[in-house]
């Protein structure tokens, strides 16, 4: 028998090669080239389960299904999904270490174990640290099984004797294809194994729950084709510094990508923030120049977030910018617009930006926010507490409408804001209500708007 020759795959983009490349020619990252043996053998009738098509089928004769969905009995979890897990769907969820990914799958499985049979693989922890944990969590149903099992093949052919309602890997990383050579946690181990995850749910209806890790630079390790595999990828998001942590969805085929749900981390577990908006604005100053409040979309839900600005003399020849959660690029074109459009000139002032709580404002509508807290700053004139503002500033320094601006101020009204500065051009299409409950004050340029809210 002929000895293999090895072949070299991309740990980032899952790009093979016969010899060695120090830069990837696919994605172009150095050094992530890595020496694998091809797989002699097909693989095994395991992965590819009962979800083959045998014939041709006209679209018109398809009997469509009605969408089922296993709510989890958390309503941010739900949110982010969709309203619920898909029968036989295969759904991805990622972070960082000890962010808490698998603290979350082992608390919904307290809910999910009163109708349903769960089924809870790990390839990390012994079944005893899983015990301690879930006695922390006080997790104490009576439908929750433990298999502690890395072999993909043990656990379909497990899936297929015990037939649980739901699966949650834990985690892919750790699983391994006996007929593929590989180690585990390598380009081609991570796609079999998911393929064959794949193909499990969509042949037996089953969800499957499927933990990935991240690397160093914040993207799910393996090959990109593993997100393309799933039909749901989840991110937990969150800072080291901050209890807070944000579930995102960035692909859901069957629910929409904007919704995201809100979590603090306790002692005993992740807890449901189900106001958002009263946390983010929690422990503001009071009559402090430099501060402003932003009202931003996430899916259909309207958040509000502090954000503070801080303009100083520059202690060198170039000024320094500084952002965190929002935009480098468009602070800086902010500035040039408030330099060229308004007339407050930063050209010999340091400027810093940050968004309180962790959040980041990828909104257009933070645009004007963000303006104020600086032009706040650089005048040493405190926005009043009561005053709320949003709006999209373009480059000759007109604000522009924004989306969903009636439900932006009913949750400003429903926390106690009496003022808000909006775009002109929403104005005409609010209700009364709104405009007889609050001081709404619309505006068509930069000039407007500093003039109604900070008095030179």
């Amino acid at each position: 028998m002929a000895k293999l020759k090895p072949i070299y795959i991309c740990s980032e983009c899952g790009y093979e090669s016969p010899k060695w490349f120090g830069k990837c020619p696919g994605c172009n990252q150095w050094n992530t080239m890595n020496e694998e043996l091809p797989n002699s053998t097909p693989l095994s009738s395991v992965s590819k389960g009962n979800s083959a098509v045998t014939q041709v089928m006209q679209l018109n004769e398809i009997k469509e299904d009605v969408e089922k969905r296993i709510t989890t009995g958390n309503k941010e979890f739900d949110r982010v999904l969709g309203g619920g897990i898909v029968i036989g769907s295969l759904v991805l969820i990622s972070g960082d270490p000890g962010i808490g990914k698998s603290t979350i799958l082992l608390q919904i499985c307290q809910h999910l174990g009163k109708n349903h049979k769960v089924l809870y693989v790990s390839g990390e922890e012994s079944a005893n640290q899983i015990k301690m944990r879930a006695n922390r969590l006080k997790i104490d149903t009576d439908k929750l099984f433990l298999l502690t099992q890395t072999d993909v093949s043990v656990i379909v052919e497990t899936i297929r004797i015990e037939k649980p309602d739901i699966v949650i890997i834990d985690s892919i990383q750790t699983m391994v294809y006996e007929e593929i050579s590989s180690s585990a946690g390598s380009v081609t181990q991570v796609r079999e194994c998911t393929n064959i995850f794949m193909h499990t749910a969509k042949g037996m209806g089953i969800p499957i729950i499927v933990v990935g890790h991240v690397n160093k630079d914040g993207a799910i390790a393996g090959p990109k084709v593993l997100e393309h595999i799933v039909d749901t990828v989840l991110y937990f998001e969150g800072e080291k510094n901050y209890s807070y942590r944000i579930l995102r969805g960035v692909k859901n085929r069957f629910g929409s990508t904007n919704e995201i749900g809100v979590f603090e981390m306790t002692g005993s577990g992740l807890r449901e923030v189900e106001n958002p908006s009263l946390m983010m604005i929690s422990g503001r100053p009071k009559n402090t120049s430099g501060t402003c409040v932003a009202c931003i979309m996430e899916g259909t839900r309207p958040i509000l977030a502090e954000v503070q600005g801080l303009v100083c003399a520059t202690g060198f020849g170039t000024p320094r910018r500084m952002s965190t959660g929002f935009d480098y690029n468009r602070m800086s074109m902010l500035l040039a617009v408030l330099e060229k459009r308004a007339g407050y000139f930063f050209n010999n002032m340091d400027a810093y930006i940050n968004v309180i709580g962790g959040m980041k404002l990828d909104e257009p509508a933070a645009d004007l926010t963000v303006s104020l807290a600086l032009v706040s700053s650089l005048k040493d004139k405190a926005v009043d507490d009561n005053v709320l503002a949003f709006g999209e500033v373009g480059l000759a320094g007109e604000i522009r409408a924004v989306s969903n601006c009636e439900q932006r101020l009913f949750e400003a009204y429903r926390l106690g804001f009496e003022r808000c500065i909006i775009p002109f051009h929403n104005y005409k299409s609010l209700p009364k209500e709104i405009k007889v409950n609050m001081d709404v004050v619309p505006v068509r340029n930069i000039r407007e708007a500093f003039s109604a809210l900070v008095e030179e």
